[in-house]
């Protein structure tokens, strides 16, 4: 075939056909090793060999996700299903087709990398996919964070879903109606992913999340943005949700449990299970001694995104956010020295809704009522943390519904009632953590220390917060335990960290109301759920 010359002629009848032939005869790699994909980065200058192994790589001026480019096709498929709106935004399928098209003809002419594998360790529910990317590094970092397939299980690869990943092509928002030359497309109808525009590579990651969050519930499979973990007896499996940056994977790599994963995970009748093979940590500040699991796991083939490098010894400098507060580390979860394998659990004993709280309002520590649970889910609040999305440099207060609303192509409320079901039926308890500021908001508080978190994760792992004392926070209702060994009692009731406890009124009332506000497009909840929330009449 002549490459770039169009001479390859389009006769399939389906989109997915079309690239089928077409990878059939264009320059194409596929499933290339972890080393020769290393090798063609490298000659490709698409990044540079770090001191320790890892390949670092830059992203341009897309540091973090770009959600207000992010579509789905509206088509027969998606429009009884999908939940449109803001979040889910519809573009029409001529759009996408003209850009499939000038897809395949960037491949035909350039070749592309491809990775064939699965989502899902569960194998009764994995999803076969396939990754089809224009450079070296994007496929390394799929390959690192999905779950590689054996010679066996590659010979019968069939994907689900392709996502196709092209940085060079770009929309004309004049021409396509998009909000920017940014795209992240999904066809529900073809199986297809477009993403365009924009060199950062977790829009793959989180293009196959959300997928899964569209597939498994119709198999009654509770999609989750969190981490998990188990004890290395295999019991008490604890699920960490959060948005980034709130400390999902640093929470979940403990060097005295095994990770069973630090994202994103499925929780069926079975028990819980990991959606990848691998991790995405976020490293800015990382430091060996207190966050042993990852320091030890940026090895060869670990992919660094956006990590400063000194360019004569190659050390990577984590402390450094030059180019990003998001920088990260893309690795198999088998460099994980605690993993479990396959990554799999029973069902959960104990979940943490994870928040780090700009403000400084909410307590480091509070145990839920299954109504509180449920509020809080719907809520899921935070602080959205600078560099996780594209624009944000400071902290903003944020509630991102079921702590992922970004991935959820269903209404919010239907993943709630899932997590309310499973909840009662398997008695699991629910702790509200804030990882965010203490003693003041941002730039006047300080940052919850890591070891106080550890520590109250521990209390309520081990069954001690059952019989602890409790204070009921006036304004949140939220259950404080007066007393956590390792834990400054001080701490515990954030009002009395603050300089001045009216100042401190103030903020909750304030952050009271936005709770409130937020969950008044929560229409159809019942109503304990929906008074579970703060009184914002005090």
């Amino acid at each position: 075939m002549r490459e770039g010359t169009g001479y390859f002629p389009m006769i399939s009848n389906t989109l997915t056909e079309q690239l089928e032939d077409l990878l059939r005869f264009a320059k194409t790699y596929t499933n290339l090793s972890s080393s020769a994909l290393i090798e063609i980065a490298l000659a490709k200058k698409e990044g540079i060999l770090t001191s320790t192994g890892a390949l670092c790589a830059t992203t341009g001026k897309f540091t973090g996700r770009s959600p207000k480019d992010k579509y789905f096709v509206f088509d027969a498929v998606s429009e009884h299903t999908v939940h449109f709106g803001k979040v889910n935004q519809a573009i029409e399928e001529a759009t996408f087709i003209r850009l499939y098209q000038e897809a395949l003809t960037k491949i035909e002419a350039n070749g592309a990398f491809v990775f064939q594998g699965f989502a899902g360790a569960d194998r009764s529910e994995q999803m076969p996919i396939r990754v089809v990317t224009q450079y070296a590094w994007h496929n390394l970092f799929a390959r690192q964070l999905f779950i590689r397939p054996t010679d066996e299980e590659l010979a019968n690869h069939q994907a689900a879903f392709t996502v196709i990943d092209l940085p060079d092509l770009k929309a004309v928002p004049k021409r396509d109606g998009t909000n920017s030359e940014t795209f992240i497309m999904i066809s529900l109808a073809h199986k297809i992913v477009l993403i365009g525009g924009t060199e950062y590579a977790g829009e793959i990651k989180k293009s196959v999340f959300t997928l899964l969050n569209y597939v498994l519930p119709q198999k009654g499979i509770l999609p989750m943005h969190c981490s998990a973990n188990e004890a290395k007896d295999g019991e008490h499996v604890a699920l960490f949700f959060g948005l980034s940056g709130t400390g999902k994977t640093t929470l979940s790599a403990d060097e005295n449990r095994l990770l069973i994963g630090d994202d994103e995970h499925g929780w069926s009748d079975h028990g819980v299970f990991n959606f990848e093979g691998g991790c995405y940590a976020k490293c800015i500040g990382l430091q060996q001694e207190h966050e042993p699991q990852i320091w030890e796991a940026i090895q060869y083939a670990t992919v660094l995104e956006n990590v400063e490098v000194d360019p004569s010894s190659r050390i990577a400098d984590y402390h450094s956010a030059t180019l990003t507060e998001n920088t990260r580390a893309a690795y198999p979860i088998e460099y994980i020295k605690n993993v479990k394998l396959p990554s799999m659990g029973t069902h959960p004993s104990v979940i943490f809704f994870l928040t780090a709280d700009a403000s400084g309002v909410l307590p480091p520590m509070a145990k839920l009522s299954k109504e509180q649970a449920m509020y809080h889910f719907l809520s899921g609040y935070t602080s959205k943390l600078a560099g996780t999305e594209r624009g944000v440099t400071t902290p903003e207060a944020t509630f991102s519904a079921c702590f992922g609303e970004p991935f959820l192509p269903l209404n919010p409320i239907a993943y709630a009632k899932m997590l309310g079901e499973k909840l009662d039926r398997h008695e699991t308890s629910v702790y509200l953590v804030n990882t965010g500021w203490t003693g003041g908001a941002y730039g006047v508080g300080s940052r919850m220390k890591l070891s106080y978190t550890r520590a109250m994760i521990q209390a309520a792992l081990s069954g001690t917060l059952d019989q602890a004392t409790y204070t009921i926070d006036p304004i949140f209702g939220l259950s404080i335990p007066t007393d956590i060994e390792g834990v400054p009692s001080q701490i515990l009731s954030p009002r009395n960290t603050w300089e001045d406890g009216e100042k401190y009124d103030q903020a909750a009332r304030e952050l009271a109301n936005a709770f409130r506000h937020n969950f008044t497009k929560f229409t159809d909840v019942p109503d304990n759920i929906a008074q579970a929330g703060p009184n914002v009449n005090l």
